[in-house]
């Protein structure tokens, strides 16, 4: 086969994975292993390795049960013995994000990852964690070396393994010092964490806390899901529909061939880059500012006070979220408040931004955002300087799309060419 011509010229490490992205069940994976006994491997040694990718909440919620069923089959459990009794697993930042909002995806992997090293332990396994990071914290972003730093003791620690997507290779890896520096940073990570092991253990009460939070964070996000207007403000207002005809992106704007789009089949770089073309960036901060001012309201700010300040994984989330509270610039599409139909959503977005702003600077008892990072925080009011006339040029464009323009061509190329631009000067916004 294929495969083992890639293998018998470039060593076993020139292809050894197997991705299997959306994954719902076992028969994903032994579809895939009896795929590779087919390609003429021997049965007891296939010398690659399967790995779940578990996207959706829901996914997420199933993984032990999956994990649990599939480690009983002997022929696989056989196979994990062959591969050194290691078991990769991926887990979806981006798509979970999409799927459940920014608190109640990351709280969702965390809990996964502790499950499935659990579940690992169990059996004699090995469980590494495969993260399919992006650039903004929406997508996983954010400060590598504080979130793997910040993993709870009860999360295997073997090997720090992530995606480097291509916008960020050049600025995280294109130099020598930027090579060493962000090495550094996964590796010192690594260390902390097994050097921290107690300062990253979370109490029970802390994780009732962070659950309610994130149930009602939710329940704040799927209700805007939900809306009417949700969708047709993303391809009336954002640059969403544009992507397909860049090379954003590896792959298409949405999965399927189906005309009418809907969330489940946007693909999270056009999702999670238009909100940033727009300086809303909802996927990062969504639902944040309602779940923390309704647990003020039941009289627990100083537990979430002492939250921040001495459970780490909760300080890196609200951290991240503050990058992209930071980033968001409403003056930019202030005339959508007077659009007669999208001026309610608009107002919805921009009341969710004004609380979480609050919410966060409250239980932080910061005076601005990102009051402890001050290089990171001049970096961003340079970059958002940079970008914000190109960004102003593709408001004007998108609004004369939408007047039906005798150069509605011309301006169309407009919006495309300016993605480039905001994209490569913003950094880590798509």
């Amino acid at each position: 086969s294929q495969l083992q011509i890639i293998q018998n010229k470039n060593g076993e490490e020139g292809c050894n994975r197997y991705i299997i992205s959306n994954s719902e069940d076992i028969f994903s994976v032994l579809f895939v292993h009896a795929l590779l006994k087919w390609c003429s491997w021997k049965n007891n040694n296939i010398p690659f390795d399967i790995i779940f990718l578990f996207e959706s909440i829901e996914g997420m919620e199933n993984s032990e049960k999956i994990m649990t069923e599939l480690f009983e089959i002997p022929e696989y459990r056989n196979h994990i013995t062959q591969r050194n009794n290691f078991q990769t697993i991926m887990l979806g930042f981006s798509d979970g994000t999409k799927d459940g909002g920014y608190l109640q995806a990351n709280w969702s992997i965390f809990k996964t990852k502790e499950n499935l090293t659990s579940v690992c332990n169990h059996h004699n396994i090995k469980a590494i964690f495969f993260d399919g990071r992006g650039g903004p914290p929406a997508r996983g972003g954010g400060k590598t070396h504080r979130f793997y730093a910040s993993q709870s003791e009860r999360i295997a620690n073997h090997a720090i393994q992530i995606t480097i997507q291509g916008q960020t290779i050049t600025s995280k890896y294109g130099t020598k010092a930027h090579f060493i520096h962000n090495c550094e940073q996964l590796l010192t990570a690594g260390l902390s964490h097994n050097l921290s092991e107690k300062e990253n253990v979370i109490s029970e009460d802390s994780r009732q806390i962070i659950e309610q939070l994130a149930k009602i964070s939710f329940e704040k996000y799927t209700e805007l899901k939900n809306h009417e207007k949700f969708i047709p403000y993303l391809e009336n207002k954002s640059t969403l529909k544009y992507y397909g005809d860049t090379n954003i992106g590896s792959r298409p704007t949405k999965r399927g061939d189906n005309k009418k789009l809907n969330l489940k089949d946007l693909r999270a770089i056009p999702f999670v880059g238009s909100w940033s073309q727009l300086k809303q960036n909802v996927p990062g901060y969504f639902g944040i500012g309602t779940a923390i001012k309704k647990l003020i309201d039941n009289g627990k700010l100083s537990e979430m006070q002492k939250l921040f300040s001495e459970v780490p994984f909760f300080k890196a989330l609200i951290l991240n979220s503050m990058m992209s509270l930071n980033k968001c610039n409403f003056n930019l599409t202030n005339y959508i408040n007077k659009d007669d139909e999208f001026k309610e959503f608009w107002q919805l977005l921009f009341e969710e931004y004004n609380l979480s702003k609050e919410m966060v600077l409250l239980i932080s008892g910061y005076k601005f955002l990102m009051e402890e990072e001050p290089i990171s925080r001049s970096s961003i009011e340079i970059r958002e300087k940079i970008v914000l006339p190109l960004l102003v040029i593709q408001q004007s464009a998108l609004q004369k799309i939408e007047e039906e323009s005798n150069f509605k061509n011309s301006y169309e190329k407009i919006v495309k060419r300016s993605l480039y631009g905001n994209i490569n000067a913003s950094r880590n916004s798509a």
